[in-house]
């Protein structure tokens, strides 16, 4: 087990959230579950759509024994399709994810038996973690899309997922807080909220902490986090926020 393998899974008894890079991330309860969020792990979307990775790898796929996957949606940084054979190889990891990943699971031939879908609207129960999936809006090109709010160990996390500004559907998801995190992206690119627009919508759900995400994996994405940390500065000055480096991990209760 490598080094970040191993920091994930420790110290126990401490609720945990370590960043990946682009969208992906590892939640940790106090008993030591893990569930990872849209991980992108490898060179895929080079592979498939010409896009190269600036952002450095923290981990291999066969190095993270985890005990769910969750996937907002098919796109290759959310759905890694060289990375979920490695991380389902174990015979014991679960996949969770958006409808519009069938053709991915049936391509790889993953074991429909660990796999679930689900769509806006439904909560499943992932060991000690609740995942609710939420609205989210990424256009036509995935209209299956889904957010997601977490609830263990007595927080609540909310991932935006890949979605566009829409705070007139954001009232439900406001109503599944108080949030202790917000994870949305600040790239503006695909259909997704740039820097303004998640101020925006930190500035409606009102999470204690406010985490940018989606920004310097891919030259053709954008997203400039230092323009986000001065638009939080000035617009929500007693806004809490966190610029997160691949491979970081954050405590709740240090929160």
């Amino acid at each position: 087990m490598n080094d970040f393998a191993q920091m994930i899974r420790i110290p126990e008894q401490k609720t945990s959230l370590s960043y990946l890079n682009q969208a992906g991330f590892i939640l940790k309860t106090k008993s030591g579950e893990t569930i990872g969020v849209d991980l992108y792990l490898t060179d895929c979307v080079e592979r498939f759509d010409g896009f190269k990775r600036l952002s450095p790898k923290v981990a291999a796929p066969e190095e993270l024994f985890l005990d769910y996957v969750v996937a907002s949606h098919w796109h290759l940084d959310h759905f890694d399709i060289d990375a979920m054979p490695f991380l389902m190889a174990n015979g014991k990891t679960r996949l969770i994810c958006a409808e519009d990943c069938k053709d991915h699971v049936a391509h790889l031939h993953l074991d429909e038996s660990r796999v679930s879908y689900i769509k806006a609207g439904e909560t499943l129960q992932c060991g000690d973690i609740t995942l609710h999936a939420v609205f989210c809006d990424h256009g036509t090109g995935a209209p299956l899309a889904v957010g997601f709010v977490f609830e263990l160990d007595g927080y609540k996390v909310y991932s935006a997922g890949d979605t566009c500004l829409r705070i007139d559907k954001a009232d439900d998801i406001k109503e599944m807080g108080p949030f202790d995190v917000m994870i949305a992206p600040i790239n503006g690119a695909y259909g997704n909220l740039n820097e303004q627009d998640n101020v925006v919508l930190s500035a409606f759900l009102q999470p204690k902490l406010s985490i940018p995400c989606h920004f310097w994996t891919f030259a053709e994405h954008h997203g400039d986090p230092g323009l986000w940390m001065q638009l939080i500065k000035e617009q929500l000055p007693g806004q809490k926020y966190r610029l997160m480096a691949p491979g970081e991990q954050i405590y709740f209760d240090e929160i």
